[in-house]
């Protein structure tokens, strides 16, 4: 599955670079075979003219009238399209084709280098005028109209009007040795089918290329076919078509030779590109050689496919021979694999057994059954001293637990009598301290009542609420008793709505608010009564209320919040939060502010208020907690239960004991 996509991909990647390489070595052995030839032909056409130039016949017939006869009898034989005798001056004396007499060629660079001893054969790019200059009938044969080609850069032209031509010279000298002329004569290229049909037949002869595969060769004037055998369509060839646009700057603009693949006219050929340069060295036009690709990548493809199903049925063949071998070799390996998961799951009884095999692994499994029969051996005496080992421990460890539990419980009643013993003489004190005034107190508000009679109704309200601070300060010295002394009191309560008695609250502690720039936010939305006794809930409240304010110095917002517990996943109650935006309690101090006489209040309080509180909530099965983050201020939750649970010996444990109930 791994293997054959590799090699797969190998192969084609190879194939495909080695099949390049193969196209690109034999189109560019095609195309110096077709530029030698084209070569042979250029310097042919200026061996013809200069041999000429240098015959007796030519010599004799200059002192007679023969000329003009011998002149279009040797343009006939050497197969020229025009052959002119000029003057030592580059003038033409006597024309083969009609050319006016007096005509100057001086100016054209092989007629130069004739006039000067000189001589050979060239290419020459001409323009329209100039071919009428060498001979009448080249302009016209020399037209071609243009072809609109598929990917050739775009062109304006109509037609193609400028010649390719072989142009040769030699000087003609006299008996004396002296240059008393030049003879000039040429071929012209355009339309010359006959020149790049032997090309193609020398190179591509029969059965060089596959069947379906054609050779073609095309000779260019800049990028325009002027000659060729490339098909148009059915016997037209593709005369006045265009080179694609990256050939033509590859070669022309670029001055290198093509090897590659290319769009010819209508398809794909394997096509090699060589410009052709004039005497002055410019780029004038192109050689080109190629052969149809189509049929190549047929059989590459094909070859491609047969190798491709070859390597998967020797994979596949393979992969059987491979697996049956190898199940030799997995299958005790396999077993001893299953023996041992089988005694990591618990079944120390599991092992290998006979493998039928006596090489490495047959000696590997009995190897491995010994070893499992010594581990359970082995694992059966150290079982043995576990299981005594455990015993000794649980003994041990029985004892330490009930030595601690009630090394803690009596620690904790030594602590809490400590604490009760203090609260019991604070509480003594007080009550001795606190009766005689709040006697007095009650006593001039009797009075005052009386005195006043009906003067007394516009205050009548805070006389009645000084009547139950009295009050409630008689209760608190009884409540300071009951938190020293819980088993020896007993509350009475009542329906309360929390709500209202918060509104009470409120009233009695609008003095602090007023004090301090506290805003107040109400969300009292609880409905459900609660049991309880309503001096104690509110002496809870006005505690909580009262430290919150005085949490804020600088103002802040203060929150107070009641709903019902939610009776899907708690008992009926409600829950009262009370939060604040100060300080915030720091977190070493969260596990004991419900100790008593804990206080972070250095000159005021006693530290008594949230343990009372404490107590008091706890008393009716409620809970009371703390939720608080240092600078982001605190919240105290109160949970009461609608029908209260008793307990007698409660008592603040820690900050966790009170941790938060949310609605």
């Amino acid at each position: 599955m791994l293997g054959f996509p590799v090699m797969m991909g190998l192969v084609w990647y190879w194939g495909e670079a080695y099949y390049h390489r193969l196209m690109v070595s034999r189109v560019g052995s095609d195309l110096v075979t077709a530029n030698a030839y084209f070569q042979r032909v250029i310097d042919g056409v200026g061996g013809g003219v200069d041999a000429l130039a240098a015959s007796q016949a030519l010599s004799v017939a200059r002192e007679g009238d023969a000329l003009p006869g011998l002149l279009g009898a040797q343009q006939t034989r050497l197969g020229l399209d025009f052959l002119n005798l000029l003057d030592a001056e580059g003038r033409v004396l006597h024309a083969a084709t009609g050319t006016a007499a007096g005509s100057a060629r001086s100016a054209w660079p092989i007629v130069a280098r004739a006039l000067e001893s000189g001589g050979g054969a060239v290419i020459e790019r001409f323009e329209p005028d100039d071919l009428l200059a060498l001979a009448p009938a080249l302009r016209e044969r020399a037209r071609l109209p243009l072809i609109a080609t598929e990917r050739a850069q775009p062109d304006l032209r109509q037609e193609e009007s400028r010649g390719l031509v072989i142009h040769a010279a030699a000087p003609v000298r006299d008996a004396l040795g002296r240059q008393v002329g030049v003879l000039e004569g040429g071929v012209l290229l355009n339309g010359n089918l006959g020149f790049v049909d032997t090309i193609n037949a020398i190179v591509y002869r029969e059965g060089a290329l596959p069947e379906g595969s054609e050779g073609t060769a095309t000779l260019f004037v800049d990028d325009t076919r002027i000659a060729t055998n490339v098909r148009l369509f059915a016997d037209v060839r593709a005369l006045g078509t265009r080179a694609s646009a990256e050939v033509r700057e590859h070669v022309l603009g670029q001055g290198r030779t093509w090897l590659e693949t290319a769009f010819v006219v209508n398809d794909w050929y394997v096509s090699g590109y060589e410009p052709v340069l004039d005497s002055r060295g410019e780029r004038v036009g192109m050689l080109y050689v190629g052969f149809l690709e189509a049929p190549f990548r047929a059989a590459k493809r094909m070859s491609l496919l047969i190798v491709a199903v070859v390597s998967l049925l020797v994979s596949f063949i393979g992969a059987l021979l491979t697996l049956h071998w190898a199940r030799s070799i997995f299958r005790p390996i396999e077993r001893m694999h299953a023996t041992i998961e089988c005694v990591d799951g618990g079944d120390e009884a599991a092992r290998v057994g006979s493998v039928g095999s006596r090489d490495e692994l047959g000696r590997l499994a009995a190897a491995l059954d010994h070893l499992l029969d010594g581990q359970a051996a082995q694992r059966g005496e150290l079982q043995a001293l576990n299981a005594s080992l455990d015993r000794k421990v649980a003994e041990r460890t029985a004892d330490l637990a009930a030595a601690n539990e009630d090394l803690r419980a009596a620690q904790h009643r030594l602590v809490m009598s400590e604490k009760l013993a203090a609260i019991g003489e604070l509480t003594a004190g007080v009550a001795h301290e606190i009766s005689n005034p709040t006697a007095v107190i009650q006593g001039n508000l009797d009075v005052l009542r009386e005195e006043l009679g009906p003067a007394a109704r516009p205050v009548a309200n805070e006389i009645r609420l000084i009547h139950e601070q009295v009050h409630r300060i008689r209760l608190i010295v009884t409540k300071l008793l009951q938190f020293a002394r819980p088993g020896e009191f007993a509350g009475y309560v009542e329906a309360v709505d929390v709500n209202a008695a918060l509104a009470d609250c409120l009233v009695l502690t609008r003095q602090h608010l007023a004090r301090s720039e506290v805003q107040l936010v109400q969300r009292l939305e609880a409905r459900c009564p609660v049991l309880i006794n309503l001096q104690e809930l509110q002496q809870v409240l006005i505690n909580l209320i009262v430290n919150a304010v005085q949490a804020m110095p600088e103002g802040g917002t203060l929150t107070l919040e009641t709903a019902d517990r939610d009776p899907a996943t708690d008992a009926a109650g409600v829950v009262i939060v009370v939060h604040d935006t100060g300080r915030g309690i720091a977190r070493e101090d969260m596990a004991r502010i419900f100790d008593p006489f804990f206080t972070t209040k250095k000159r005021q309080g006693t530290g008594l208020g949230l343990s009372i509180s404490h107590t008091l909530v706890e008393r009716y099965g409620g809970r009371i907690g703390v939720d608080s983050e240092p600078g982001q201020g605190s919240a105290f939750i109160v949970s009461l239960l609608a029908e209260p649970v008793y307990r007698r010996d409660a008592a603040p444990d820690n900050a966790a004991s009170g941790a938060p109930i949310h609605p």
